[in-house]
């Protein structure tokens, strides 16, 4: 596939109207979003089409994944106020290039079908090298196939794999996996299976166990099944799809076949068509001591519900290293006339303890921040 590189910089996002207001880059669901006393939320910038996974470069710059345009961003704030105020495209014309991740002076980024690899990004933004390939062995399949990408403890790659199907048994090994490999494309292997579609997931300060969100089946009505938080205790582990949802939803097509307590269960469960994507345990200082090794998860929206669900930031409280209630942190991107303002999709942490949190719809990426 012929592959298009430029720079250059982003215009200004097209506006849009919400009931009589102009709305430009995502200043409705800044204004109207409501999150806990002492936290704001401010726009980072409104400059990011399609801004789908964020990955932290060494010296600040955030990178920004995309899907149908094809482009990843490179965001910086070059003058410290907390606002990105300079857009690079640093990459066009990819296939669905929704994962990125950063790792010792390199930009890997997961495409449909590939894993490429862009060498001492940082200082090579206005011009950006050739990518090398680092792995071509992916499915090809463009329904889950927004790769999630990470550089794990282990210094391996880390990517989802979702199936081609609402629900199926899917027909190669691969789908329906969490898999890692080395980062020069060596050593493929599967760590996990029975994942529908995870576009999430992170480590546990502390304990260092890979946690990740999953999305459930469609067309088992309003409220079922749960949405999943997992955990990988060990490699290996299979959890559920197609045969068992949310650990204890029996497929009606294919739960005949193994019965749900055979496989791993959620460590907690959120409701049916949330969407849960990306996710971050927060190792900050800027937040009270009580948010610390606390799980902020982005909840993209329902797109199939009778009264649509979702579209916030949810934090999930840890107890003892284990998960005990969630709550609301960002609210008011869906307005009771069911109007949605926005759809996040990845959370980052930055150096100062603050948060980014990507928002699709708008092409934006927002900050969080605390002030007593």
């Amino acid at each position: 596939m012929a592959m298009l590189l430029a720079f250059a910089w982003i215009a200004p996002a097209t506006a849009a109207h919400l009931d009589g207001e102009v709305i430009v880059g995502g200043d409705a669901a800044v204004e109207r979003a409501v999150l806990p006393k002492g936290f704001r939320l401010s726009l980072y910038t409104g400059q990011t089409p399609e801004a789908r996974s964020l990955a932290l470069g060494d010296d600040g710059t955030v990178y920004v994944g995309s899907r149908e345009l094809g482009k990843v961003y490179a965001v910086r704030d070059t003058d410290g106020d907390g606002r990105g105020d300079q857009v690079t495209v640093i990459a066009s014309g990819l296939n669905l290039p929704n994962g990125v991740a950063f790792y010792q002076g390199a930009l890997y980024v997961a495409e449909v079908h590939r894993i490429i690899r862009f060498d001492r990004i940082a200082s090579r933004l206005d011009h950006p090298p050739r990518p090398a390939v680092v792995y071509d062995g992916l499915p090809r399949d463009a329904l889950h196939g927004s790769r999630y990408l990470r550089v794990g403890p282990d210094g391996k790659l880390y990517l989802g794999i979702g199936v081609p199907c609402n629900v199926c048994q899917p027909a190669r090994e691969i789908y329906g996996t969490l898999a890692r490999l080395n980062r020069d494309g060596s050593r493929f292997e599967i760590v996990a299976r029975g994942i529908r579609n995870t576009v999430g997931f992170d480590w546990q300060p502390g304990t260092g166990q890979l946690y990740f969100t999953d999305n459930g089946r469609d067309l088992l009505g309003d409220d079922s099944p749960p949405e999943e938080l997992n955990r990988l205790d060990r490699p290996g582990l299979h959890f559920g799809f197609p045969h068992c949802h949310g650990g204890d939803v029996a497929d009606p097509q294919f739960g005949k076949e193994q019965a749900c307590d055979g496989f791993a269960a959620p460590v907690w469960r959120f409701p049916a068509h949330v969407a849960p994507l990306g996710m971050r345990f927060y190792t900050g200082k800027q937040f009270p001591a009580e948010y610390r090794e606390q799980l902020f998860v982005a909840q993209h929206g329902s797109w199939n519900r009778s009264t649509p669900l979702g579209y916030r930031v949810v934090l999930v409280r840890f107890e003892k290293n284990q998960p005990v209630a969630d709550q609301v942190f960002i609210d008011g991107w869906l307005t009771p006339n069911g109007k949605v303002l926005a759809r996040p999709v990845d959370i980052l942490q930055m150096p100062d303890g603050s948060l980014l949190v990507s928002d699709e719809m708008n092409g934006a990426l927002y900050r969080i921040s605390y002030a007593d």
